[in-house]
């Protein structure tokens, strides 16, 4: 299967993000992943998600959801890591980036979120349910996206690692307030970071399911 890799630069008003853009040959969707806490799209464990999905014939995308600028700043205070008003609206913008992009205007798109972004994800989602189709959050925050949590249309995969018991709660909560097939799936011995032996590729594995299942066309659903 051939694969193109580009790195792309979204404008969205005055903001340039950086991002990489991985589109297999026939791909069936496309997955916009948003990072969590501290994180970029050079995260190790998104990418080890992201080569998983590429190999079932998704596309990626991995953005920078804050400028270098704002990552100094963020290192320095943990302030935006923590914005989710300000993450999801970048998610939007690069949704509708995607939808007018040739090489994934016409490929139902599903989000990936993981700890904080996860929240972000989920507000995003529920801002574009025209677009989004799917979304899975690994040891994420649903709670944080607050009340745009029961507006989410798109079926949503919740992944936590079984040793992370607060997380679990906060997506137990989620799950039970969530209008739509909302799924909770604890991971065996897992921590919050998914670092243990074959954790990630568990993640990978539900992730790619879940987006086989559900990553389909507006027009089909």
């Amino acid at each position: 299967m051939t694969t193109w890799t580009s790195q792309e630069r979204i404008e969205l008003g005055s903001v340039r993000l950086d991002a990489d853009l991985t589109l297999p040959e026939h791909a069936t969707g496309v997955v916009l992943f948003a990072h969590g806490s501290g994180s970029s799209r050079h995260s190790p464990r998104n990418r080890v998600v992201a080569a998983e999905l590429n190999r079932r014939r998704f596309a990626t995308l991995l953005a920078d959801l804050l400028t270098p600028e704002e990552e100094v700043r963020d290192a320095r205070t943990g302030e935006l890591r923590f914005d989710i008003g300000l993450l999801a609206d970048r998610l939007v913008g690069i949704i509708d980036w995607m939808r007018a992009q040739p090489p994934t205007a016409a490929l139902p798109i599903g989000l990936f979120g993981a700890s904080t972004g996860g929240g972000a994800a989920l507000v995003a989602a529920a801002a574009r349910p025209e677009a989004v189709c799917a979304v899975v959050s690994r040891g994420g925050r649903p709670d944080l996206a607050g009340p745009a949590l029961i507006e989410v249309r798109a079926p949503t995969l919740l992944i936590v690692g079984e040793l992370d018991p607060q997380v679990i709660d906060l997506n137990e909560e989620a799950r039970n307030t969530m209008r739509i097939r909302a799924e909770l799936r604890i991971v065996a011995g897992a921590t919050h970071l998914f670092e243990e032996a074959g954790a990630l590729e568990t993640v990978a594995d539900e992730a790619g399911h879940w987006f086989g299942d559900h990553l389909v066309p507006a027009m089909a659903r």
